[in-house]
């Protein structure tokens, strides 16, 4: 079980380190509000990916891949990304004219929310996750459900520790940075993430 832990650990640090939509999220909410902030982002993004990574064990991939089913969740998830973008974007245009009242406080339980809502907002890495899982068994990691658990538990301290070391390098940055390089941060960070929504909504189109 150790072994399937360690493998887990892995998997979910790499997964969680590939540029997304969380990534922006997390390294806009660091230099803005903080570690902490930031940090409840990857604990938010942590929590789907053991879902997902779950849902991918007991197969359901399958269900995405049925076509009704997939376009209303893609359309839906690039929906969701699109506002987030916007909202980013709007953020931006407020700190541009100096229209922030020291940066809106930010929970930590909205955090957590926008990282639980930004991860889940692509339903396709279930079928990522079904690969990788699939994998997993094909090299005997999952031969028992204690197996499956240690597995999945890796996953999930993997994905946590890749984003806590984001959140403490960017709100380190964040400290040195003034007020036209936020603003930047917040432009790269809106831009990018209504190119994921552009990307997921074609992937959607083009898959179903």
């Amino acid at each position: 079980m150790m072994r399937a832990f360690a493998v887990g650990l892995l998997l979910g640090g790499f997964v969680a380190a590939q540029v997304g939509p969380v990534s922006l999220l997390c390294i806009r909410t660091a230099t803005r509000h903080g570690f902490a902030a930031a940090a409840s982002i990857g604990a938010g993004a942590a929590t789907v990916d053991v879902v997902y990574a779950s849902l991918g064990v007991v197969g359901a991939a399958a269900l995405i891949q049925i076509e009704p089913v997939g376009l209303a969740l893609g359309v839906v998830g690039a929906g969701v990304l699109t506002w987030m973008g916007v909202r980013t974007l709007r953020d931006a245009w407020r700190l541009r004219l100096g229209g922030e009242a020291a940066f809106d406080v930010v929970t930590l339980p909205a955090s957590y929310r926008t990282g639980l809502v930004a991860t889940a907002s692509n339903p396709l890495t279930i079928i990522s996750w079904a690969a990788i899982f699939g994998a997993a068994a094909t090299a005997s990691l999952l031969d028992s459900t204690g197996s499956a658990l240690s597995l999945l538990i890796g996953v999930m301290v993997g994905s946590a520790a890749w984003f806590v070391v984001l959140a403490l390098v960017a709100s380190r940055l964040g400290e040195r940075l003034g007020r036209r390089a936020l603003w930047g941060i917040d432009v790269a960070a809106g831009v990018g993430l209504l190119a994921f929504a552009g990307l997921l909504g074609v992937r959607t189109v083009r898959d179903a």
